[in-house]
């Protein structure tokens, strides 16, 4: 019969497509308990017996198809779709087909779900006899979206390479497949770009921090930076790669580029600036000179070699015109292009990008601003303000992803109380999460079909440290993941009693979630960085 998760044992998240339970005993996991898995399968079957046997203490070696009681397999004709699996359980073992890699990795993740919460931990805690135990079950399950996905902004607050590492983690335990790595803006440069090393030797730190949004700001009088070697990246790239997440790197251009003018005045319009401390939108932009073209031109080009996303994007957000305006070089491009104005501008500069980046094989991705002066041939749009840009991009035939601020932001505030430790933006509870559909309800059939799906986006302003990022994104990117990932009708009566189950495992990951029934206890005044 059809699972309940109110009264089951089985309380999955995100919720699969379709569960049956018979109550009949299930799988014990033991000593003698041993996986297989097909070629295709094999780098599921080594995170499997790494994550359970760390959590069990269970030695779960690998075994002949014959006596394995886990068995790993791809299967693309199994009717499953893509990212798709049928995980069966019973008393002689438990079964994970996926169409391809991605689903045997979304099956071995449900699988885990079925097991106590302690089977997200990183040692035993007990006993291992007769405690694991896989309920009866049959699940069969696939995707809603392709594109399910998480910004994360390490350029206000730099966030580490083993933070980064865990955040992916996260990711994966979500079934979420997009790492939106947001590496530059005014207050900080994050990447390695060889060609260019001024870039993190002098752009990648900033004297001090604007300490909340008030006005007038206050400032934290502590220097703050950082940055990612290209090695690091590859690693970052590889172990996303392994849990079957993508990492689209975002280089933000022409706005939002104090940081890379501070490191290279050339690249903008009035000469040497520092790189921002303060929080907002500044007048500061790039030039439109060929040498910029060519300079950021190569900056993808060491990007490409790094990344494999067939995704890049170039940012494009809130750019303000005022200095092009008062430019001559920039007026005399616009004379020269034939453009209307500076709107124009912008687009023929994102233009330049878009044909260089489908020249090397990748597509261009930027947020919805990129539509103002005409959108570029080969551009995907992310839109963010209100769902208007991903509604006009569909209807011209372009791609899109949803992250509109009304149920995308996780950096806005979860409460109206005043103990929120971040009260920033509007109000955005786990249930309005849940709520909002990525496909507007404006969109034809047809041009919902250019709809990729959706991502959550985590800007750090407000956000300095790793227990406080945790706090604005869970349990909220949970209700994200259903959304994204399960085709079911969405009911939040149904989807609480699961999340509030999978709550536990969170618990046990070490995740400092925020608490269902209001903030946590903190110290000091809003805003006020260090707290957690």
């Amino acid at each position: 019969m059809p699972d309940n998760p109110r009264n089951s044992p089985v309380s999955l998240l995100p919720r699969p497509v379709e569960v049956t339970t018979d109550g009949s005993e299930g799988l014990v996991l033991d000593t003698d308990t041993r996986i297989s898995a097909d070629q295709a399968a094999g780098p599921t079957l080594t995170w499997l017996r790494r994550e359970l046997g760390t959590a069990t203490g269970l030695p779960l070696c690998v075994g002949h198809e014959q006596d394995a009681r886990i068995r790993l397999s791809v299967d693309p004709t199994a009717g499953l779709g893509e990212e798709g699996y049928r995980l069966i359980v019973d008393a002689e073992g438990a079964i994970v087909v996926g169409h391809d890699p991605a689903g045997v990795f979304y099956g071995a993740q449900t699988l885990r779900q079925l097991l106590p919460v302690d089977a997200y931990r990183d040692a035993p805690v007990g006993e291992a006899t007769g405690r694991w135990r896989l309920p009866s079950v049959r699940v069969t399950d696939s995707p809603r979206f392709r594109w399910r996905g998480a910004m994360l902004d390490i350029a206000r607050h730099f966030q580490p390479k083993r933070e980064i590492l865990r955040f992916i983690d996260l990711l994966a335990m979500h079934k979420l497949n997009v790492l939106h790595l947001h590496l530059t803006d005014d207050q900080g440069w994050r990447v390695e770009i060889r060609r260019y090393p001024k870039l993190t030797e002098k752009g990648s730190w900033r004297t001090e921090s604007q300490v909340g949004a008030s006005r007038p700001p206050v400032f934290d009088g502590r220097p703050h930076g950082g940055f990612l070697t290209q090695d690091d990246v590859r690693e970052i790239v590889a172990y996303a790669a392994e849990r079957h997440i993508t990492v689209v790197p975002e280089i933000d251009v022409p706005g939002h580029s104090q940081a890379a003018i501070h490191a290279y005045p050339e690249l903008g319009e009035v000469g040497e600036i520092p790189v921002g401390t303060r929080w907002g939108i500044f007048d500061e932009v790039l030039a439109v000179t060929d040498h910029v073209i060519e300079f950021y031109k190569n900056v993808f080009d060491e990007l490409i070699e790094l990344f494999p996303s067939p995704y890049i994007h170039v940012g494009g957000d809130e750019c303000p015109k005022t200095q092009w305006k008062n430019s001559e070089s920039a007026q005399r491009r616009i004379r020269e292009e034939g453009l209307a104005d500076e709107d124009e501008l912008q687009s023929w500069f994102i233009r330049q990008l878009d044909a260089h980046l489908t020249e090397r094989g990748r597509r261009l991705l930027g947020w919805d601003e990129i539509l103002e002066g005409g959108l570029a041939p080969g551009a995907t749009v992310l839109s963010w303000r209100g769902e208007e840009g991903g509604v006009a991009a569909a209807r011209s035939g372009h791609d899109v992803v949803m992250a509109p601020t009304a149920t995308s932001y996780l950096d806005y505030r979860q409460s109206e109380s005043p103990d929120e430790p971040v009260p920033v933006g509007t109000l955005l509870r786990v249930e309005d999460v849940y709520a909002g559909d990525p496909v507007p309800a404006d969109l034809t059939e047809r041009e919902a079909e250019h709809v990729l799906g959706a991502q959550v986006n985590l800007w750090t302003e407000h956000i300095d440290t790793p227990r406080r990022l945790d706090y604005m994104v869970f349990p909220r990117l949970s209700a994200f993941a259903e959304k994204v990932w399960s085709t079911n009708e969405r009911d939040y009566a149904e989807f609480e009693p699961r999340l509030l189950h999978h709550l536990g495992r969170l618990d046990a990951a070490g995740v400092e979630y925020r608490p269902m029934d209001g903030p946590r206890p903190w110290h000091g005044r809003p805003g006020v960085q260090g707290w957690g």
